[in-house]
């Protein structure tokens, strides 16, 4: 999803900066930051590739300067990466908590943080996260990955009412229905029939960016919304999908249980 989301933004005109862990093709993840980088500069922009392990402080506000030095601003910061684990409390070891807590939790924190005094000073921008709205208290057969993924929303919503006034724009977004990555294949959530593209979640970014970050701050949206809202029709989603059909709602339930489309 980070790679869609870094290529519809320079595809729209915007220089990249690609993070990530993997710097060097043949690991777990297909790609490269280089790779993508790359690919960004083919759509007609300047990128540049950092390796980051958003988990590591000191790797973090150096990624940033390096941003910062590289580019001058940031106006657009995108919390995307996250680690996942299904399983209950019983069966998940403690380690792979504190690995859900600190990619996806203090990842968020930190980048965020990082980017504030920046933002600050050139009036305005964005931190959007790719995190779920809160609407549960518990989520049993998954509780460590939900509280990591609602920690990444109770970031982000909390510095919308910190920076209120700053013209930073602090959202998350989250899809609807599943969306066809390497996490959705390998844990086997669902078929070719229950997903997206990433396309939805990269033109949902765009909906968000497309507003006043002065005005549009402190929302949790899920993208299948966004784009309603920017005039997409039933026809316009379904081009999403990765197969014919209507996809349900399963991301969208997996941290409420109760949701239905309107």
């Amino acid at each position: 999803m980070g790679k869609r989301i870094a290529l519809t933004l320079a595809e729209h005109g915007c220089n990249v900066v690609s993070t990530g862990k993997t710097a060097e093709p043949g690991g777990d993840l297909p790609g490269t930051i280089h790779k993508t980088a790359e690919q960004c500069e083919a759509r007609g922009v300047d990128a540049h590739a950092i390796q980051l392990n958003v988990r590591d402080e000191d790797a973090v506000e150096a990624a940033v300067e390096e941003a910062i030095d590289e580019f001058g601003t940031v106006d657009i910061v995108i919390n995307n990466a996250s680690a996942i684990q299904l399983a209950n409390v019983a069966d998940l070891p403690a380690n792979r908590f504190d690995l859900l807590t600190d990619v996806n939790v203090r990842g968020t924190y930190l980048v965020s943080r990082a980017f504030l005094p920046h933002l600050r000073e050139q009036a305005g921008g964005w931190i959007l996260t790719n995190a779920p709205p809160i609407a549960v208290d518990r989520a049993p057969g998954k509780a460590a990955y939900a509280w990591s993924k609602l920690g990444m929303s109770f970031v982000t919503l909390s510095l919308a009412q910190e920076l209120a006034g700053d013209d930073i724009g602090c959202n998350t977004f989250w899809p609807v229905t599943a969306v066809d990555t390497r996490a959705t294949r390998y844990f086997g959530l669902g078929t070719e029939d229950d997903w997206r593209t990433p396309h939805v979640l990269a033109d949902a970014v765009l909906a968000i960016l497309d507003r006043d970050p002065g005005e549009y701050t402190g929302h949790s949206v899920y993208d299948e919304d966004l784009l309603r809202a920017a005039g997409a029709t039933d026809a316009d989603l379904s081009a999403y999908n990765c197969t014919e059909g209507d996809p349900a709602p399963t991301s969208a339930q997996m941290f409420d249980p109760e949701y239905v489309r309107e």
